[in-house]
């Protein structure tokens, strides 16, 4: 069920007559239009089975249940902790970034003033009505992120770049949409996919761009956040130190990343709190502010204060808005963060409590910034009134510790979904929750963000150049999100062009504002989003590239089975006891390396399985549907092909349980697909019997080779062809445990690419030097699918790209 934003004509034509009005306009009917279809949404969803259920998606499918009350507002609780730590810590370096340029101020307060209005709008524009009540509703089962988009329209669109894609995957219960009618935009668009393949790829890496500026956030927001709150403390202690600000705040940021291994349910736990804290003094001191410098400054929240600063300040001012753009850093985190909580407890917090208190700091920093002039670079701490100072103090440093954890675990999750969607190398993903499904930890991405934030702390030293970098990774993020929106807006959801168009103009137009604005700050800081983003882009296009063309060699190499049978008397091949599963990324064929296995080693086990596991484009596979059974060759070859399938969010890591989920698979298998032959076979010879009492008389002899039997003879032949088909049902299954009790082999291929010599040098660096590197590096697939070492085999194998 999807809940879809209808805009006409009639909400923007008449509010052009004024600036002010139509922004006003469009926001309260629009705040309208979304609150109404989310309570809708809610409580129609209560009276649905719950398994249709959505407030709770972020629990895996096996433990749905209906969510109460309490649940919710725990899972709000949590949120606060995890999501909205990253956004409520933005007041700590907002308008100290917006005026660290060429940008004046000047006695008639315009600039200030300007400033607020920016900031309150864009937070109100694109964190409340683009995130909360739009972005939100376009989750995949639960699933939010850049590529939660993307796998939306691969379904839809067939923009899927995978390979091994099977037509028995659109029958998954995950997999199954909602059928509406086709658009002729919908319709238009698929079909130019569909004639322009080289588009399908445009956008896989125009998605791989917005998720790895999305990473690139997970390392600078750590960074800016703690030397931000640390750095206040200079303004008691004026003697001291840069370089001990600089090193406890590298203290601060090891102390975070070691906690990251206790789990998101435990970190939100601990944190929330210090977030609830944060936001209430946010809140006090705002209102304080408010009404002991400026009272009258509610009067900048309209937005014609904006055209007021772009008209008075010009260029400046418009280099200035990439400051602005950190008030909203945090909301594409809140929306990867969607899998470990609830849609529903995200809005709630965000509604009543994260937006308020926010409007009311930043006004009240404003009101104080208003007569204090010349405070600008350390107007937040200046702000605060000396009596509470320092617990407010203590209270910001731990909230900044805990405004990293939203994109720390954002990037977790988007690190998932890459490995799983062959975009990044294996790594060891760990589920810290049994009921929340999508709280993960990896260990590998955990460390590497931390020397990388450790590394921008000790070599910038400066929180302006961190925020131009920052400003630049969040805007870049933002547009593609907006992007994949419409697209989604037009396939999935069916929507009109004048409502795509009209989502475009006003959240696109507002981020393509605030893109060039961080582009010219390249030169003072802004380069290390495009370096990280880049480099992170680098190696998982070149991994990405590198599986492509390993696949590609086991398509091309397939052995037939008829050069396996040939091959068996001429090589003497053996059969041992034992199931043997061989491992390859082939649905169909047998793959090279078995054939390169039984050419060196004439032996395999009694009974033999090809495993192949895959990707599909869905967040979740249930347990019941992950194995697909199918028998290839001869029956009498005992070979059986099991195609393992997991969604982009499932843990691809199977315990020894496997190989008796397998053999009870395969015993079913065979039972059902012998009592299917059985049941045509008996319908065959009924309707033969029928035949022969109706059109023949009993004394009707039927030849068969030289001897010649009556239709009673028929009947007793029958008789025993089923005795024997039970017999021989038995007698299979009995063989594959037999074989399971003497034991399961895993037979894994070690490939190793390699470029042709009449490559470029481009080329081979990438293949010869990334890709051997990062292969060699990554998690071995044994240790990801647990094999036990005295049960692995591994065959080697080159092969040339």
């Amino acid at each position: 069920m999807y809940t879809t934003c209808q805009l006409t004509a009639a909400h923007f034509l008449h509010p052009l007559l004024s600036p002010s009005l139509f922004i006003f306009s469009f926001s309260g009917i629009f705040l309208f239009n979304r609150l109404s279809d989310s309570a809708s949404l809610y409580f129609s969803l209560r009276a649905m089975n719950p398994s249709a259920e959505f407030v709770e998606r972020g629990m895996s499918q096996e433990n749905l249940k209906r969510v109460s009350r309490t649940t919710v507002l725990k899972l709000a609780y949590q949120s606060l902790g995890v999501v909205y730590g990253d956004l409520s810590i933005s007041p700590l370096y907002v308008y100290k970034t917006t005026f660290s340029g060429k940008l004046s101020l000047q006695e008639n307060d315009e600039e200030i003033f300007g400033v607020l209005s920016f900031i309150f709008w864009t937070i109100t524009l694109i964190a409340l009505f683009k995130y909360i009540f739009i972005v939100m509703l376009a989750d995949d089962s639960g699933e939010g992120g850049t590529f939660a988009l993307y796998s939306l329209l691969c379904r839809h669109a067939g923009l899927s770049i995978l390979p091994n894609q099977q037509d028995a995957e659109k029958n998954l219960s995950s997999y199954l949409t909602e059928e509406s009618a086709e658009t002729w935009q919908s319709s238009a668009l698929k079909s130019f996919f569909k004639k322009h393949p080289r588009f399908r790829k445009g956008i896989f890496i125009f998605v791989l761009l917005g998720t790895c500026m999305a990473i690139g956030d997970g390392v600078l927001t750590p960074a800016i956040s703690v030397l931000s709150a640390v750095s206040g403390i200079k303004l008691k202690i004026a003697e001291l130190h840069e370089n001990y600000v600089i090193i406890t705040s590298c203290i601060i940021l090891v102390g975070l990343f070691s906690l990251q291994h206790l789990g998101t349910h435990r970190v939100a736990f601990m944190f929330a709190p210090v977030v609830i804290s944060w936001l209430l003094c946010l809140a006090g001191i705002g209102v304080y502010n408010i009404f002991r410098w400026n009272s009258h400054v509610y009067c900048a929240l309209s937005p014609i204060y904006m055209l007021k600063f772009l008209r008075s300040t010009r260029v400046e001012g418009w280099l200035s808005l990439g400051g602005v753009v950190l008030s909203i850093t945090g909301v594409e985190a809140m929306f990867a963060n969607l899998g470990h909580f609830s849609p529903l407890s995200i809005k709630m917090a965000f509604i009543f409590l994260v937006y308020p208190s926010l409007v009311l700091a930043y006004m009240g920093e404003a009101a104080y910034l208003s007569k204090h002039h010349e405070d600008i670079q350390r107007s937040f701490y200046k702000a605060i009134p000396e009596a509470v100072f320092w617990p407010v103090f203590i209270v910001a440093t731990f909230a900044a510790v805990v405004g990293s954890q939203a994109v720390i675990s954002a990037t977790f999750s988007i690190i998932s979904q890459c490995c799983a969607l062959n975009c990044f190398p294996h790594v060891r993903i760990i589920h810290t929750s049994s009921k929340i499904y999508g709280q993960i930890y990896i260990s590998e991405v955990n460390w590497l963000l931390m020397c990388l934030s450790l590394a921008v702390t000790i070599g910038l030293r400066d929180t302006n150049m961190m925020g131009h970098a920052y400003g630049l990774a969040v805007t870049t993020v933002m547009f593609v999100t907006t992007c994949l929106m419409a697209l989604v807006m037009i396939i999935v959801w069916k929507q009109k062009i004048i409502s795509v168009v009209s989502f475009l103009l006003l959240f696109g137009s507002l981020e393509l504002l605030y893109i060039p604005a961080c582009m010219f700050k390249v030169p003072e800081g802004a380069w290390i989003a495009l370096v990280l983003s880049y480099v992170f882009m680098a190696v998982m296009y070149v991994w990405h590239y590198g599986t492509m063309k390993k696949h590609q060699f086991d398509v091309e190499n397939k052995v037939s089975m008829n050069r396996i049978v040939s091959l068996g008397p001429s090589l003497g091949m053996v059969r041992v006891p034992g199931i043997g599963l061989v491992y390859s990324n082939l649905v169909t064929g047998i793959p090279a390396v078995f054939g390169h296995f039984v050419t060196n080693l004439p032996a395999f086990h009694q009974v033999l399985v090809f495993v192949c596991i895959k990707s599909v484009q869905v967040p979740y596979v249930s347990e019941k549907e992950q194995l697909l059974i199918g028998r290839v060759g001869p029956k009498e070859c005992g070979m059986y092909r099991c195609i393992l399938r997991y969604g982009y969010k499932d843990l691809q890591q199977e315990s020894y349980n496997f190989e008796n989920r397998l053999v009870s698979r395969l015993v079913q298998f065979v039972e059902t697909e012998e009592e299917s032959a059985s049941k045509a076979r008996a319908d065959f010879c009924a309707e033969f019997e029928n035949l022969n009492t109706e059109t023949f008389d009993f004394s009707v002899h039927m030849i068969e080779g030289n001897s010649v039997k009556s239709a009673h003879d028929i009947q007793a032949m029958t008789s025993g062809i089923r005795h024997v088909e039970s017999f021989v049902l038995k007698d299979e299954s009995l063989h594959i445990l037999r074989a399971k009790e003497s034991g399961v082999t895993y037979v894994l291929g070690h490939s190793y690419a390699k470029a042709k010599k009449s490559s470029s040098i481009f080329k081979k660096f990438a293949i010869d030097a990334v890709y051997a590197f990062l292969s060699k590096n990554c998690r071995e697939p044994n240790i990801l699918m647990n094999v036990p070492p005295t049960s692995l085999l591994e065959v080697g194998m080159v092969y040339h790209v």
